[in-house]
């Protein structure tokens, strides 16, 4: 069953790990893209998370962000792929998930209203509180 088929279906099953990676691919870009602008800072932070995520090269981290960026845009709402990404890890898993997802979102410099909209959905989504998610967006600007 394809990711889109997967995430499509009333009850979605427990993802397989390609499914998850690429789930968690386009969750990244979603959150990029809230914005209306899709920064080349924020693609760069994209493969970078990917590559130490997964252990990927810089191609195979394109290679997955590219394919996450065609689903993205064929996917239903946010609530499926986070249902999806909760299923698939345990709770520290998901509190690094948003730890990335901010790195993503104050990636281009900025701090803006939808990607804090999109953010707080997801946290709230994977279980994470909002303490839980202003916690890791200070983790990210920390480092």
């Amino acid at each position: 069953m394809s990711l889109l088929a997967a995430l499509f279906a009333p009850s979605p099953p427990r993802l397989t790990e390609p499914d998850a990676r690429l789930a968690l691919a386009a969750l990244l870009v979603r959150v990029a893209r809230s914005d209306g602008h899709y920064a080349t800072a924020e693609v760069e932070r994209i493969d970078r998370i990917l590559m130490q995520r997964h252990g990927l090269t810089a191609t195979g981290a394109a290679y997955l962000r590219t394919e996450a960026e065609v689903v993205e845009a064929q996917a239903p709402d946010t609530v499926r792929f986070t249902r999806a990404l909760k299923a698939a890890g345990p709770l520290e898993d998901r509190t690094s998930l948003v730890e990335a997802l901010w790195a993503v979102a104050l990636a281009d410099g900025q701090r803006d209203d939808d990607e804090d909209r999109v953010l707080r959905l997801v946290a709230s989504l994977l279980g994470l509180t909002d303490v839980d998610s202003a916690l890791a967006r200070q983790r990210v600007q920390s480092k």
